[in-house]
């Protein structure tokens, strides 16, 4: 598969744990006031997905730096 093409699919998958992120943290507050349980467990999902999404992102640029040093 090509670097380009590889680098734009793991982009692909940072932006779809920023939007498990993002509807996490939306459950998170919808559900702080009745069910503080199951909001907690949202709050881990939101805080897995947003380490998740910085992990992601990090690995992607050493991904590019290093098919850049190859070239």
């Amino acid at each position: 598969m090509k670097p380009k093409k590889i680098g734009s699919m793991m982009r692909i998958v940072e932006i779809a744990w920023l939007a498990v992120a993002a509807m996490s943290l939306v459950e998170v507050f919808m559900r702080w006031e009745n069910d503080r349980d199951k909001a907690l467990m949202f709050g881990g999902f939101f805080l897995l997905a947003a380490f998740m999404y910085f992990f992601r992102k990090k690995q992607r640029f050493k991904y590019i730096r290093r098919n850049q040093d190859q070239d």
